[in-house]
This record gives C-alpha cells, sequence and structure tokens, in this order.
C-alpha cells in the first residue's frame, strides 16, 4: 500500500488522548497532622456509614489531647515560614488545588452523596461552592493591605501593618462539610495562617480528611493543614481552650456555638471567634408576587438537602390575599417531589443524616398534629429518608414556626399585609437568611432592609451564598462575617507601628 502524503494544508493529526482520570484518594482511617496520615491514639474506632444505605465507608482511628497537641503544635511551627513566603508562592497552591478540586469532580460529588446524604442535585452544587471560594482565595496574598494614617508631628510616621493571625482552629458541620470547611480553610491558608481542623463526626472524609488529600497533593508545606478526629469528650473543649490558636471558626447550632464563645472569652488565652450558628429563615411573599416564581422558589429553599440547611426556608409567610392560592400551589409542587436514594439524578429529597435527626423530626411532626396547624403533605418515613411534609395555618408562637426545623418539614403562615409580614419575620430569636418576593423590586429592598437578619435576598430563595459576599448572622444567629473582604479582616490582624526619623523632645 502506498503512503498517502497530505495535500498542503491537509494536514491529518491523531486526536488528542483523553487525560487520565486521578487515582482515587484513599487511606481515611485516621489523622493528618504534622503532614503526616497515621491513626489516633485514642484508638477508639469511628464508623463512617452511608446514611441512605448503610454502607461502611471507612473507619477512622480517632484522636486523644495528645494528637490535638501534635497538631497545633505542627501548625504553630510551619505557620511562620508559611506568613514568609511571596504571595505568588501562597497563590500557586491554591491555583493547584483549584485544577485538583475540577479533575477530582466526580470523585467529589460521590463522596458527598454517599456520606452526607447529598441528592446529586445539592452536591453538585455544594462542589461549585468549593471551587468558587477556592477559586477567590487565589487573589487573598495580594488583597492584604497596610495603611500610612496622617499625624501631628513631626518627624514621625504612622503605620498600619495587617498581618495573618498565625494558627486558627476551623469546627465544622456535617450539613455541607466540605464547603463549611474550605471556606475557613482556604482563605486562612491564603493569608498565611495555619489551621487545625476538627469535621463533623457524620462527616469526617467530605469534611477533613478529602480536604487534606487535596492540598497535600497541591504541594501545601507539612504542618500547615492538621486534621482531628476523635470524641467530643476527649477533645472538643480542648480543641477551643488550646493557647496555640488566635481564633476558632464555628459553623453549627447556637447551642455549641454559645459554648465555644464562651470558652474562647473565659479561658486562660483569650481568642477571637467567628460563629455562624442556627436560623430560622422567613421567605415572606407580599401580595404583589409573582406566585410561581415564589412557589418554586420557597420548594427549593425549604426542600433542598433535605431542609438541613442553616439558610433553609424555615417559615413561608404569606400575605392572606393569596394565601390559599400559594397554599395549593406550593403543596401542588412539592408533591411532584421523587424522594429516596439521593444517588438517584431525578431525586430531591435524600436521607437524614441520622436517627437522632429523624427522631427530632418525627417528634416535631407530631407536635404539629396536635396543635392548629393543619397537615396538608405527608408520609412515614422510610429508613432515613423522611417524605416531604407541609402544614399550613401554623401560627407564629408554634414550635413548629419558632424551632429551627433542619428537615423536610413546611410550615406556612398567614400574614395580613405587609407590616404583619415584617413583625412575624423579626418575631424569632434567630436573624441568618431572609427572602422576600414582590413585583416591585424597591418595595422588596424596603422590605429587606426591615428585617433583622445578616441577608436578605429580594426575589430569591434564603439559600443563597457567595464567596465574595459577608455572610453571617444577627442576634442568636452568630457572630462574625465568612467571605470575601470581611473572612480577609477575620483572619489578619492590624499591627499599629509609629517610626521617629528624628529624636523627640521629651518633657522629662
Amino acid at each position: 500500500m502506498a503512503n498517502h502524503v497530505p495535500a498542503s494544508g491537509d494536514v491529518t493529526r491523531p486526536a488528542p488522548a483523553a487525560p487520565e482520570a486521578p487515582r482515587p484518594y484513599a487511606g481515611f482511617d485516621g489523622q493528618y497532622i504534622g503532614g503526616a496520615w497515621r491513626h489516633g491514639r485514642h484508638g477508639g474506632k469511628l464508623p463512617d456509614d452511608n446514611p441512605y444505605s448503610g454502607e461502611r465507608l471507612a473507619v477512622i482511628v480517632m484522636a486523644d489531647r495528645s494528637d490535638l497537641d501534635a497538631a497545633y503544635e505542627a501548625a504553630a511551627k510551619a505557620q511562620r515560614a508559611w506568613a514568609d513566603r511571596l504571595p505568588a508562592e501562597r497563590a500557586a497552591v491554591m491555583v493547584r488545588a483549584l485544577a485538583i478540586l475540577e479533575a477530582r469532580h466526580g470523585e467529589i460529588v460521590d463522596w458527598l452523596v454517599r456520606e452526607a446524604g447529598s441528592t446529586r442535585a445539592k452536591a453538585e452544587l455544594e462542589w461549585q461552592f468549593v471551587q468558587a471560594v477556592t477559586r477567590d482565595c487565589i487573589g487573598f496574598p495580594y488583597r492584604v493591605e497596610g495603611r500610612i494614617l496622617p499625624l501631628d508631628e513631626p518627624n514621625k510616621e504612622s503605620r498600619v501593618y495587617r498581618q495573618p493571625l498565625g494558627v486558627i482552629g476551623v469546627i465544622s458541620p456535617w450539613n455541607f462539610p466540605m464547603y463549611l470547611s474550605v471556606r475557613s480553610v482556604a482563605p486562612a491558608l491564603a493569608l498565611g495562617n495555619a489551621v487545625v481542623l476538627k469535621p463533623a463526626e457524620d462527616t469526617p472524609v467530605t469534611g477533613g480528611l478529602l480536604i487534606a488529600k487535596v492540598f497535600e497533593e497541591a504541594g501545601l508545606p507539612p504542618g500547615l493543614l492538621n486534621v482531628v478526629i476523635g470524641p467530643i469528650e476527649e477533645i472538643g473543649d480542648a480543641f477551643t481552650l488550646h493557647p496555640v490558636p488566635r481564633f476558632i471558626s464555628f459553623t453549627g447550632s447556637t447551642r455549641v456555638g454559645r459554648h465555644i464563645g464562651q470558652l474562647a472569652m473565659t479561658g486562660p488565652s483569650m481568642k477571637r471567634v467567628g460563629l455562624e450558628l442556627g436560623g430560622n429563615a422567613p421567605l415572606v411573599v407580599l401580595d404583589d408576587a409573582d406566585l410561581e416564581h415564589a412557589v418554586r422558589a420557597a420548594v427549593v429553599g425549604r426542600f433542598l438537602h433535605q431542609g438541613q440547611i442553616c439558610m433553609s426556608t424555615n417559615r413561608i409567610i404569606v400575605d392572606a390575599k393569596i394565601y390559599d392560592v400559594f397554599v395549593d400551589r406550593f403543596t401542588a409542587h412539592v408533591r411532584t417531589l421523587k424522594y429516596g436514594d439521593p444517588n438517584d439524578p431525578s431525586v430531591a429529597i435524600g436521607p437524614v443524616i441520622n436517627a437522632r435527626q429523624l427522631k427530632a423530626h418525627l417528634a416535631h411532626i407530631a407536635g404539629a398534629r396536635s396543635s392548629r396547624a393543619r397537615q396538608v403533605l405527608g408520609g412515614e418515613p422510610e429508613g432515613l429518608v423522611l417524605p416531604p411534609h407541609v402544614f399550613a395555618d401554623v401560627t407564629n408562637d408554634m414550635p413548629l414556626a419558632q424551632d429551627e426545623m433542619f428537615g423536610p418539614i413546611a410550615p406556612i403562615i398567614k400574614a395580613h399585609g405587609e407590616a404583619h409580614a415584617l413583625a412575624l419575620a423579626n418575631d424569632t430569636p434567630f436573624g441568618l437568611s431572609s427572602a422576600v418576593f414582590t413585583r416591585d423590586p424597591e418595595r422588596g429592598v424596603r422590605f429587606a432592609l426591615g428585617v433583622e437578619a445578616g441577608m436578605t435576598h429580594v426575589n430569591d430563595h434564603t439559600v443563597d451564598d457567595s464567596p465574595t459576599g459577608p455572610f453571617g448572622g444577627e442576634k442568636n444567629s452568630g457572630i462574625g462575617r465568612f467571605g470575601g473582604q470581611s473572612i480577609l479582616h477575620e483572619f489578619t490582624r492590624e499591627h499599629w507601628v509609629t517610626v521617629r526619623s528624628r529624636p523627640a523632645a521629651y518633657p522629662f
């Protein structure tokens, strides 16, 4: 056979080979301390199971106080050299971490589905949040700025330097485990700090060990990120009371957050805290709202990840003029939601995280049935999968409205006008997220500014986040802000330095 000689411009090239998928991470059976993977010294074993299927995902040999000490010591030892690195070097680690997250997209999503009970849609959303905050942190090393202050003294300069805090302790929850860890871990590292991370016992891999694998692969120097997993009675209070960390970043319940705040302020070494705590988010539908839009948003806001989100729409407050129509349309839409195996892309509602949570949800449902609330939708649990429940004619003083549900239960409350709706929205000790629906955006903004919350979204649901937004709450929903310039200020400190160029004339 004669060789084929292509004519000019007809060069045939072989198709490029598809990039080889990275080998899945393994070895999730212990701690990550000082750049080494090892079993914890406590010796107790923590089973990590799939909440839907019961499949055993990992068994982790837990840490004790000596492991916690080792983690904090490794962090303190590594931090100073890291803070002295050029901004480009710290940014480069974030660039590589982002590339790894993208290369391991499917692997990460699978872990979130299997370990956290995330539906495919929620797991994809969480991966997007992790990707976005990591990308934003690439620029953090270049956003740290000092100041020169005006001074009414000759021959003297007043400077303000912004420096890393040192070591940051991060305690993260199980509901958005990877994101709610990374949103503290990534900016802390990018700004020159070191981190000790304690993930929730229900999600030790996605909340901690998986993140350590990513940053290890990205070339983060040993000791800068440490993950400790151990019994609360062994390392719980000690994590906050330890003298090394300068800041404790906690996301979780108000009860636990209050305790951590007290330890941080009254312990032997006072430290700063960032507390993102419970919520009771109202979604208000005013009389001129686009009902179809409001219904769909309220369904997503309430039932995404089975309602297990601090920003989840906990109360739906609807103007009396459109109340009955809203209830009918909302219920009809919820009936279409498929529940069951979270790995099925068509499933909207998967399992709650554990049997303890399910028991609490069933108690709330029983209490609502015995009250004046009218149940319009429900069903019996199948394993840890609780079908969506909808209650109408709820009043704001009922436990169903005052408690944070953290489950697939939707209470709908009737409001008699805009002023009443605002009063209902604010009638809670919490103030994290909120939303309002109206065809007039400026009316929505005026309403939003009257809501006692850290966040209000006009014509959108309550489950909203952005790497650049100042995420945080008011009242019992927390202290401090995450995201963008806010977290940059939280994880750094100002150091005031004055410089005299000539001797002063002192009075004595």
